[in-house]
């Protein structure tokens, strides 16, 4: 993912910050002690960064957005793992539903309704009964 300058959202500069900017106390307990995080400075959107890196986890996002891609990883996480397959199959299998490339197939750097496509996905292969 290319590093963020300018927010998507109001046009803000984007800066990269200490998370505990962001979560303050809870730092610790959330196991982010050390990492960043990539933030507006106008309208507090924001992405993570990969756990010891400055590397963006997908693209920066609004708090309605952060919460779907939260509830789409809820989503996506349970029907990998009580499908039986591993995550590295799962994404294969997300980026052939969704006819993405495997380098774009992550829930990080998707939209809305890219978010709930997932959910629709991981749920239509519930109903087939493929999934317990």
């Amino acid at each position: 993912m290319k590093i963020p300058t300018i927010c998507r959202y109001c046009g803000g500069v984007i800066r990269l910050a200490p998370a505990r900017k962001i979560y303050g106390a809870s730092t610790d307990r959330l196991g982010l002690a050390g990492e960043n995080i990539y933030l507006c400075q106008n309208c507090n959107a924001r992405v993570g960064c990969h756990k010891g890196t400055n590397r963006p986890l997908g693209n920066v996002a609004n708090e309605v957005l952060r919460l779907k891609r939260r509830e789409t990883h809820q989503v996506f996480d349970h029907f990998w793992q009580s499908s039986g397959m591993s995550r590295t199959q799962a994404y294969k299998w997300l980026a052939g539903q969704m006819r993405l490339s495997e380098k774009d197939a992550h829930i990080g750097g998707f939209e809305m309704d890219q978010c709930q496509q997932v959910i629709d996905l991981c749920e239509k292969e519930w109903n087939k009964g493929a999934v317990a």
